[in-house]
């Protein structure tokens, strides 16, 4: 990895983020509205007890492990003890073996109502879109049952529409599990916190803006000393500018578009660097680590 530390004292980049005359209302899809009502419509039908839980941390290739120890002691500090780390597209996660005896234990710890002698578990999959909850159900499959996937997966929020049958992940003991839709908080905190969740592919681009994210990446990238994207776009220095960037991008990948320019002798068609192609680009390799392993918080 190139360092550019004599650069950084040479450079000035920005210290916060300035969105513009952006709001977040208008981020919270409508069927994640529906999803929430048929979410508690399955749990009351189901007789599911939810206080029994495990937070699955997942997509952990992508992060930043040096700061892991501090995330675990942040969230035992809210109240949350129960935490598994996954890589569910990997064939073989170690930690996926783990999750059927955590759970297991968890409930039979719980003191329920009516208690039954039966092994026979059912439980809900609840996250924020796009953070792989269907790759955890067929990770599960593919660890316990040896069988394929049951649940359809994409990169893209908003795959899982609807709240699903129950689908078996494990038979030594029984256990279904309910794949749900992505969930939001009707109302996001702020647009920081809007764009955050944006980068990571759990709200729609198109409904904050790929330009918007684009810069908002960029400056998150340099804020924290991530450069690589330096190397990967052959930028030769970082920049605070994400035009510059865009510009750079879209002459290192070749995309570029034709427009038409209105000038005293008339109208002529030039070819311009495409800054949208740039940016979907851009976001794209932070989302798959191309551009390293981050933690935007």
């Amino acid at each position: 990895m190139k360092l550019y530390g004599v650069l950084r004292n040479a450079v000035t980049f920005r210290r916060c983020f300035d969105p513009g005359q952006r709001e977040v209302a208008h981020w919270f899809p409508g069927h994640m509205a529906k999803g929430i009502r048929q979410m508690r419509a399955t749990i009351k039908n189901e007789s599911l007890d939810v206080r029994p839980h495990l937070l699955v941390l997942n997509k952990m290739d992508l992060a930043d492990l040096s700061t892991k120890q501090t995330m675990v002691k942040e969230l035992e500090r809210s109240g949350i003890k129960n935490i598994l780390f996954t890589d569910c597209l990997k064939q073989r996660d170690h930690n996926i073996k783990k999750l059927v005896p955590i759970v297991t234990e968890l409930i039979n710890n719980k003191p329920r109502f009516n208690r039954e002698e039966t092994t026979n578990y059912c439980l809900m999959v609840i996250g924020v879109p796009n953070v792989g909850k269907s790759s955890l159900i067929n990770s599960l499959r593919r660890t316990y049952l040896k069988k394929g996937r049951a649940s359809k997966v994409g990169g893209e929020p908003g795959i899982t529409k609807a709240v699903l049958t129950r689908i078996q992940v494990c038979d030594r003991p029984i256990m279904h599990l309910l794949d749900t839709p992505g969930v939001l908080p009707p109302k996001i905190e702020s647009v920081e916190t809007g764009l955050k969740l944006a980068l990571c592919g759990t709200i729609l681009d198109h409904l904050v803006g790929e330009d918007v994210m684009a810069d908002y990446l960029l400056y998150s990238l340099n804020r924290l000393q991530k450069f690589s994207y330096v190397e990967r776009y052959g930028l030769g220095d970082p920049s605070d500018d994400i035009q510059h960037v865009l510009k750079r991008i879209a002459v290192k990948l070749g995309k570029t578009q034709r427009v038409t320019a209105i000038t005293g002798v008339g109208n002529i068609a030039i070819t311009v660097p495409n800054y949208s192609a740039a940016a979907y680009d851009f976001i794209r390799a932070f989302r798959s680590g191309k551009l390293g392993q981050v933690m935007l918080d």
